[in-house]
């Protein structure tokens, strides 16, 4: 009998708690963020002092890895399925109705056109079923934010954004107001290692059979020596900060042939030096993307781009995940006197909290609430800011590399 009253005493005390917290948090701007830009349906909701009410996410990792890749039509049809489930998972866990909402933010640029369309149309509809605002989301600039949400990073920093369909470079000035010093030129990093990775054939290895190309490689890499294969150093002509990878994948699919040649490898079988072409490999990603940002870092201080007491390089998307190249920044960043800021794992990869938070961000300031529901359309591909990349070029900056060596365990 105790015990029972105790239990409905201590719920009751829950319960009130409970609205006690929300009904403070009222005064705080809350939004619905929902990402379907690629292959991950995400939905968040998220306060304005950057609190995760409530999310969810489904991933289709599993199926577009047994189709070899992304397929886009059944990415969309994937969405199809999934997006109201997992926007009302989102909301149910959070506690909070459409009704109680700020307003709803949603990707709408850049990303596979057949899964932005089901994003923005199921947002508009829940849009015209609530009259709240509604935020059109970039994708990029809503990874290059999200640091801001985990921690305290003041305007202006500098932002280098890697993942499977990115590799960008700029100057993050405010909340819509960036400069683009370099971008990808062919490949992303993110696609070439799933890429390498199905080459590999790292799906036959158990323990790789159910995770991405990056993380399978990023794993074996550790067993490996990362100087066991030369790679070429990619746009090494070039003063500029844009990044090539098309070179370093065909240079891995050559070294793949001539080691499956050498090891009498046929059909499924694995190549037993894998680990050491997966640490190689990784070494001259890492390799590549530092010297491209040494080079930003330097324009940086020569334009006077940056304030020199609080010098900040924001790394996120994806590939911010992968530790090896975590690490190959942090040296260049020790080097150079930039403090490294890395959002959690959680939060680099697509999810709704980025647009959320994103949402929260222009919600503040007043900038790209839409005017006209009809008017707001997806866009494939869409420009990050104002490129300003010739301009690190006329400078023709010069500067003496510093060498990578990060232990492998």
């Amino acid at each position: 009998m105790f015990l029972e009253c105790f239990r409905l005493v201590n719920v009751c005390v829950s319960n009130l708690w409970r609205r006690l917290y929300y009904t403070n948090k009222q005064s705080l701007p809350v939004i619905l963020g929902i990402e379907t830009s690629c292959d991950d349906t995400g939905a968040a909701v998220v306060d304005a002092d950057g609190n995760i009410l409530g999310e969810a996410l489904h991933s289709q990792l599993q199926i577009h890895l047994e189709h070899g890749g992304i397929i886009p039509p059944v990415a969309r049809d994937l969405h199809h399925k999934h997006i109201q489930g997992i926007v009302n998972m989102a909301l149910e866990r959070s506690q909070y109705e459409l009704k109680d909402l700020s307003a709803i933010a949603t990707t709408v640029k850049p990303g596979l056109p057949l899964s932005l369309v089901v994003g923005l149309k199921y947002s508009k509809q829940l849009v015209k079923e609530t009259a709240k605002p509604f935020i059109p989301i970039h994708h990029m600039e809503a990874h290059a934010l999200t640091a801001r949400m985990a921690q305290n990073v003041e305007f202006p920093f500098l932002v280098l954004l890697v993942s499977g369909g990115h590799c960008q470079l700029a100057i993050v000035r405010n909340i819509d107001n960036f400069l683009l010093l370099g971008s990808t030129l062919d490949d992303a990093p993110g696609e070439a290692f799933d890429k390498i990775a199905r080459r590999l054939k790292l799906r036959n290895i158990p323990a790789f059979s159910t995770v991405g190309g990056g993380q399978a490689i990023e794993t074996l890499a550790k067993e490996g020596n990362s100087h066991a294969f030369n790679f070429p150093t990619p746009l090494s002509k070039y003063r500029d900060c844009n990044f090539s990878f098309s070179g370093l994948k065909f240079r891995a699919y050559k070294i793949i042939t001539e080691e499956e040649k050498k090891h009498d490898i046929i059909a499924d079988l694995v190549l037993p030096n894998v680990a050491d072409i997966c640490a190689s490999f990784q070494h001259a990603v890492a390799n590549h993307i530092v010297k491209r940002v040494h080079r930003a870092l330097l324009f940086c201080e020569l334009k006077e781009l940056l304030p020199m007491n609080n010098k900040v390089l924001v790394v996120s998307g994806g590939v911010a995940c992968n530790n090896y190249i975590r690490a190959a920044l942090k040296l260049l960043c020790d080097h150079m006197d930039f403090e490294l800021v890395c959002p959690p794992p959680k939060l680099c990869t697509d999810n709704g909290i980025m647009i959320a938070w994103n949402g929260i961000e222009r919600y503040r300031a007043g900038i790209g609430i839409a005017e006209n529901l009809d008017e707001v359309d997806i866009q494939a591909k869409c420009p990050l800011g104002k490129d300003i990349s010739t301009s690190v070029e006329e400078l023709s900056i010069k500067f003496r590399n510093i060498k990578i060596r990060i232990p492998q365990n």
